[in-house]
């Protein structure tokens, strides 16, 4: 009868226990006022949504940040579609092949450049370097002096009487 009495007080925690021997006492160590805090079941529960939470937002930053290390799936149900190794895929280039066609595309880009300059000369040269100077030949002090138009013209009319008269008299 003990025994069953025992094993029925194990299995059924909250009947409690009664005594009648004033010398028999315990103590509570979780409800007494020196005992450390503990979380409610609310608490605990939203604690553990919050860190699944966190790791699944862990998991999506790995996955966007390592795209080299590809997606696994266990599940048999799952499956995708390749779509740029598929036989049926247009072909892509190679490396070189988009190496070549950017080096010819700047090579054709700067000689576009150099026929628009040539093209129009009336917008001049800039440049922003300190460095970088020109001489001008031609409004120096020490050139040659160069006749101004109208003195051009006259001269040609002159010349062209002087020949006429030069004609006519012989």
């Amino acid at each position: 009868a003990a025994l069953k009495k025992s094993a029925v007080d194990y299995m059924h925690p909250e009947v409690g226990v009664t005594t009648t021997d004033a010398t028999v006492f315990g103590r509570n160590y979780f409800n007494r006022a020196s005992a450390p805090e503990m979380e409610d079941d609310e608490d605990a529960e939203e604690r553990v949504l919050v860190l699944a939470e966190a790791a699944a937002l862990k998991k999506s930053a790995m996955d966007y940040m390592h795209p080299e290390v590809g997606v696994t799936s266990a599940d048999g149900a799952c499956f995708g579609r390749n779509y740029f190794n598929r036989p049926s895929a247009p072909e892509t280039e190679d490396d070189e092949d988009a190496e070549e066609r950017a080096r010819v595309l700047a090579e054709a880009a700067a000689l576009k450049k150099s026929a628009m300059d040539y093209m129009h000369p009336e917008v001049g040269v800039t440049s922003a370097d300190g460095a970088c100077f020109g001489r001008n030949y031609f409004n120096r002090p020490s050139a040659p002096e160069t006749e101004e138009d109208e003195f051009a013209d006259e001269r040609a009319e002159i010349l062209a009487e002087a020949a006429a008269l030069k004609k006519l008299a012989t």
